[in-house]
């Protein structure tokens, strides 16, 4: 995607989510395995917060940018949590399993209209993503995970994983 085009989409999706500064909402979800996890376990790292779902073309475009990323970054300073808005938690844990996402992985029963979390953390659009600093404030708010890349300083990493990652043209942007 180039880099106007990143922009517009913030321009576009990203103008109602939480501003920089802002204290992340605090939440609690169960995960992958049925334990509960607080977005506040993660303060002292930077957080990487996805909302996305199995069903959404956009977000399983961002998957090998999301790898990539992980793979890239130091586990022990950057957290990756993820919000699945799947209909089912079976189509959640066939995506999440068949498609080796790491990180944190957390299932919103309610689904995307009715989920408190989306709604206190204002997704209108999926894939959303923020990056939370280490003392749980709001640093970034996008629908672009390469931006998310960008502010960690792991772009140039993340970019080159990415590409080693994929085995089509849909993962050479």
């Amino acid at each position: 995607m180039f880099a106007q085009e990143a922009e517009d989409l913030d321009l576009t999706y990203a103008v109602d989510m939480l501003a920089p500064g802002t204290e992340a909402p605090e939440f609690t979800l169960n995960d992958i395995t049925g334990k509960p996890v607080s977005i506040s376990d993660f303060r002292g790292r930077k957080v990487v917060l996805v909302f996305w779902a199995s069903w959404c073309p956009d977000c399983r475009a961002e998957v090998p940018e999301l790898k990539a990323m992980m793979a890239a970054a130091d586990p022990s300073e950057v957290a990756f949590v993820s919000v699945s808005f799947d209909r089912t938690r079976e189509a959640f844990e066939t995506y999440v399993s068949e498609n080796y996402i790491g990180g944190v992985q957390l299932f919103d029963p309610a689904g995307k209209k009715e989920s408190k979390v989306g709604e206190v953390y204002h997704i209108k659009w999926i894939p959303s993503l923020y990056l939370i600093d280490k003392d749980g404030k709001i640093e970034l708010k996008t629908v672009v995970a390469g931006k998310v890349a960008k502010a960690l300083g792991t772009d140039a990493k993340t970019k080159k994983l990415r590409q080693s990652m994929c085995s089509d043209e849909s993962c050479s942007l």
